[in-house]
């Protein structure tokens, strides 16, 4: 099997105006929004988006890592002893699931 590469990286943020203003005039991000609560980032050396939630957060990143066969690679995160913490789903642009690793660091994985 090829190796999987990080792809993107999803950040929470509780305003997402006030988070778009910090990392375009500290870093010279540019954003793109998607709706009222997602605004994906670039120029940053990694793409990457802001997802807004009312939560505290307390782990902020998610890593997305991309694979075009989802099931499959489902299915041999499972026979390794990940955990699926959100089946596949649709989004804007395409599909993605979510899982554990054996030590409860959440990832996700994502395709066309």
């Amino acid at each position: 099997m090829k190796s999987i590469h990080i792809n993107y990286l999803e950040l929470k943020a509780t305003d997402l105006e006030k988070i778009k203003t910090f990392y375009s005039s500290v870093f010279g991000w540019k954003f793109t929004d998607y709706g009222p609560t997602y605004a994906s980032f670039a120029e940053s050396g990694l793409d990457g988006g802001f997802e807004k939630t009312d939560e505290p957060i307390v782990n902020g990143v998610l890593v997305v890592l991309y694979y075009k066969e989802l099931e499959s690679l489902q299915d041999k995160i499972i026979h390794a002893g990940g955990e699926i913490t959100r089946e596949i789903f649709s989004f804007p642009g395409g599909r993605r699931f979510h899982f554990q690793d054996p030590s409860g660091n959440e990832l996700a994985v994502w395709s066309e």
